[in-house]
């Protein structure tokens, strides 16, 4: 397995995302079992985030703890990435959110940006890109040149599904950003869509299927 690459194995995220990849599943369920994703793969990303030693006072007694060091900011990829802000704010909520707007020209199957807006202290913070599908890794790749183009130093990937070719493409393009995914699917199709995959996620995640 690649260096950059981190698969996330945990039991309760193979059951969400076996709900994910059911065709069966309606959007409401489906919705809710990426929040519960996410929020997983928050925990398990968010284990290394830097903190610093402060002294506190119990109701008791002064004692130590420690305190998240970094500023934090997500940044979903529009507009599947959307589903997947609610369960890391629910672990960070101090996090700032920016958003990236990309879409897939389906004959080229190349990125088309549209949209950009992005918070303030982004070389200070550590950024989360956000999108539940690398498929050919085309708006990964975009996104990423967007925000260090905007000032981010320490980026991460965080997707739900992945292609071999997609983590392929992100590891050539930015091989420094650390790729976490749930689950390495088998290859993309002539469309361009993963395969098994779990369908277009920004379609089932907002009903528009």
């Amino acid at each position: 397995m690649p260096q950059t690459l981190r698969q996330v194995e945990h039991p309760v995220l193979a059951d969400r995302l076996t709900v994910l990849r059911d065709r069966e599943t309606p959007h409401r369920a489906f919705r809710q079992a990426l929040f519960e994703a996410s929020a997983i793969m928050a925990v398990e990303v968010a284990r290394e985030l830097p903190v610093r030693e402060v002294e506190i006072e119990t109701p008791l007694e002064a004692t130590r703890g420690v305190r998240v060091r970094d500023e934090v900011a997500v940044v979903p990829v529009l507009r599947a990435g959307l589903g997947m802000v609610e369960g890391f704010l629910r672990l960070l909520p101090d996090a700032r959110v920016g958003h990236v707007g990309i879409y897939r020209d389906e004959e080229e199957h190349v990125p088309v940006g549209y949209y950009e807006r992005l918070p303030p202290g982004l070389p200070k913070a550590r950024v989360y890109v956000l999108d539940p599908m690398l498929a050919t890794g085309g708006s990964a790749v975009h996104a990423l040149e967007h925000l260090k183009r905007a000032g981010a130093r320490q980026l991460e990937l965080v997707c739900l599904v992945a292609a071999p070719q997609g983590i392929e493409a992100v590891q050539d393009a930015h091989p420094e950003v650390p790729i976490w995914t749930a689950a390495v699917d088998r290859e993309l199709d002539e469309n361009a869509y993963i395969r098994p995959g779990l369908g277009d996620a920004g379609d089932r995640v907002f009903g528009t299927v």
